[in-house]
């Protein structure tokens, strides 16, 4: 787990393989937040992504576009200038990953009052110290 993620309580995660339909498969709310992904071969699980969505306005008001973590998940653009729909089964393929591990955690809500994109860099932050680069499917941060 990751230690920055531990303390939202609106979370959830799914698997995907190449078969399924990231529509179908994805249970994200359409809150704003993080998500991660891993790719598991057998037994083997690497994180491969942290993506979020969300903007905190210079009031302290979210920004967020319709459809919250669901709409980036499942449209946001990744590989090619297409939806990850589309997008993450080709690269999956690619790269042989049997199937990818998506936890998605609200981290700006009624409760909680962590920025999207500050929760990310964290995590990105921790994997860089660790490992001396990003994950391979986050291109910059």
């Amino acid at each position: 787990m990751y230690k920055e993620l531990e303390k939202y309580k609106e979370n959830n995660s799914f698997t995907f393989t190449i078969e399924d339909s990231l529509e179908d498969a994805c249970n994200a709310s359409e809150g704003s937040g993080v998500f991660v992904v891993n790719a598991i071969n057998g037994d083997d699980k690497e994180l491969i992504m942290v993506g979020s969505t969300g903007t905190v306005q210079n009031d302290g008001s979210l920004k967020s576009k319709n459809g919250g973590l669901y709409d980036k998940i499942v449209n946001g653009h990744q590989f090619a200038k297409t939806g990850r729909k589309y997008s993450w089964p080709a690269q999956m393929k690619i790269e042989n990953i049997e199937r990818l591990e998506v936890l998605w955690f609200e981290t700006f809500n009624d409760a909680d009052k962590g920025i999207p994109t500050s929760v990310e860099g964290q995590v990105l932050q921790n994997f860089l110290t660790k490992n001396g680069k990003l994950p391979r499917w986050n291109v910059a941060f």
